[in-house]
């Protein structure tokens, strides 16, 4: 049985854009507390300022943040260079361990933070390092999004004004953007050719996407965010906790004799939950085994469509992570392989 690693100093980390608040905790005692710049030299600075507290260590030392997306770029590569032991945390996640609180300024959330990792010591899982390429896919699709949303800003808008314009003025306004409209058409066709580019260009993400996009109704944008959502299927390997993560598992609600539906959470990545929905919808919309099931439950059982579709969702992610795990491509009719063993029992 692996021995539980005993920490002495635990160190909450506040991070903004620009500068980063320090607690430093002993057992519930509050060492210290700094305000830094969040630039690499500073952090250096910081790092080096904790070797001469007592007994300090590295490797005897718990360092935790929160997800705050490209401003902990810095900081997470420098503790990273130190081997230190990094616990990046969601903020909810951390808000809801410590209970009831009140106030809210950085050097208080630094000292929450360093409460959290004393308070969940032997249960906190360390962080580890994405590899580059995937930081670098990460970017990429916030990039394709936004490009996407600014798009949207402007089509939108003028489609709805069509029905109310005079078809003149339409004209006019619609000439007006075109410009603009195609120049960022264009720069998303970029961004994804230059997405698909990189995935190919490495083999283990290369294997990860021709086994996910072979699962029917799952494109390759969708298979994207999986393998960035799940680190490349390291940090998620478990179906239902990726189904919990994408806000597709349904939770009962009890209390003494009142029971309410059992419902998904609004706690969800929705960014992947909206692009499940959409492989969900294209699977029902053909004529497959998941259209003869939705049509089973909604117009025999009675089910409601949502909940079908909600349970459609959750097929798929079942169907990508069973290939995912087996390291093959989907079947759609699939034998699993007799092994030695096996075949010897069969055999008797």
């Amino acid at each position: 049985m692996e021995k539980t690693r005993k920490y002495t100093y635990f160190i909450g980390i506040d991070v903004s854009r620009d500068k980063l608040d320090c607690a430093v905790i002993s057992g519930r005692k509050v060492v210290s507390h700094t305000t830094i710049v969040n630039e690499t030299n500073e952090i250096r600075g910081f790092l080096t300022g904790l070797k001469q507290l007592p007994k300090f260590t590295f490797n005897k030392s718990l360092f935790g943040l929160e997800q705050t997306g490209i401003y902990t770029t810095h900081l997470l590569n420098t503790l990273k260079r130190s081997k230190a032991n990094v616990v990046l945390e969601d903020a909810l996640h951390i808000k809801n361990s410590l209970g009831k609180s009140r106030g809210k300024y950085d050097k208080l959330d630094a000292i929450r933070i360093a409460t959290f990792l004393y308070k969940t010591k032997d249960d906190v899982r360390i962080w580890v390092q994405r590899r580059p390429i995937i930081d670098k896919l990460a970017h990429l699709s916030t990039l394709r999004t936004r490009l996407i949303t600014l798009f949207n800003a402007m089509r939108t808008p003028l489609n709805e004004q069509n029905k109310f314009l005079e078809s003149s003025f339409f004209v006019t306004m619609t000439n007006l953007c075109d410009r603009s409209m195609s120049a960022l058409r264009n720069d998303i066709e970029q961004a994804e050719k230059l997405i698909l580019t990189t995935v190919k260009e490495d083999v283990r993400t290369k294997r990860l996407f021709d086994i996910i996009t072979s699962v029917p109704s799952v494109g390759p944008v969708t298979a994207i965010q999986i393998i960035i959502t799940t680190n490349e299927f390291k940090d998620i390997t478990d179906p239902k906790k990726y189904a919990s993560y994408a806000g597709v598992a349904p939770f009962r609600h009890e209390s003494g004799t009142a029971i309410t539906k059992a419902k998904v959470s609004s706690l969800a990545n929705k960014k992947i939950k909206t692009l499940l929905h959409i492989c969900a919808l294209s699977s029902i919309s053909h004529p497959t085994e998941l259209r003869d099931y939705f049509l089973r439950k909604t117009k025999e059982e009675g089910k409601s469509k949502m909940a079908v579709i909600n349970a459609v969702r959750y097929k798929l992610i079942l169907r990508i992570f069973a290939c995912l795990r087996q390291d093959r491509c989907y079947q759609k009719v699939y034998t699993r392989p007799v092994t030695t063993g096996e075949a010897g029992k069969m055999s008797e």
